[in-house]
């Protein structure tokens, strides 16, 4: 195997990706190198510039790659992650464990941030729980919207008092601590799937270290991250 593959993926999943990257370059003699992007931003690249290597996207992107003609298929699942909500590590944890709980909270808090709407696959759904609360307004108008990166970073910091993001990015974040999962009818588990683009010559390549993400060990990787399998 010669040169590096390029993945572009989204950033919900560097959590359990980094640490299978390092290993499968330890152990297959490969370079893989990724860049994570928040899904809005991904899916604008997909569609505007030279693709690479590989990706991985939500469900809802790659079947729009798929439709498009970008991706080369097939498609390996990588791993699911849930939406919870985070606090400072050091900060009482809220009940949140009904719909009327999380409403409570919210209300409650003095600030929250979670990923805009515009960019992120949780802002999105964020977004509709808040409707369906009848809290949007009040939630939106203490609301940080987050653009990238680490997204409850901020209430790491101390300067945000409550997070709602993927519990895969909460979990593997010093300085916070998961509150929860959303309740389940609210709930909204994102499945995320690995797949060649349909422009590289090096597509074996790809489904090799898609392979290598099924296998036991980097499965427990991932179920140590926040990520679940299909039930």
């Amino acid at each position: 195997m010669t040169g590096t593959l390029l993945l572009w993926s989204g950033g919900a999943v560097k959590s359990g990706l980094v640490p299978a990257i390092e290993l499968y370059q330890r152990q297959a003699g490969a370079r893989i190198a990724v860049e994570f992007l928040p899904m809005g931003p991904l899916q604008e690249r997909l569609a505007a510039e030279p693709l690479p290597d590989g990706v991985v996207l939500t469900r809802e992107v790659m079947d729009k790659a798929v439709a498009d003609g970008r991706i080369a298929g097939p498609t390996t699942e990588i791993g699911r992650v849930a939406i919870g909500v985070a606090v400072h590590e050091t900060a009482p944890v809220p009940d949140i464990s009904t719909p009327e709980a999380l409403k409570r909270a919210l209300l409650a808090a003095r600030s929250v941030v979670y990923i805009d709407p515009r960019r992120g696959t949780s802002g999105k759904h964020v977004a509709l729980v808040l409707e369906r609360l009848g809290i949007a307004e009040a939630v939106e108008a203490k609301a940080v919207l987050g653009q990238g990166g680490s997204i409850v970073e901020p209430v790491a910091r101390g300067e945000v008092e409550l997070g709602i993001h993927q519990i895969a990015e909460i979990l593997n974040l010093p300085g916070v601590r998961l509150a929860g999962p959303l309740p389940a009818v609210l709930q909204k588990e994102t499945v995320y799937l690995g797949a060649a683009s349909a422009t590289t010559a090096r597509g074996p390549e790809v489904q090799a270290f898609l392979s290598f993400l099924r296998t036991p060990r980097v499965r427990a990787l991932f179920a140590s991250s926040g990520f679940t399998e299909r039930s």
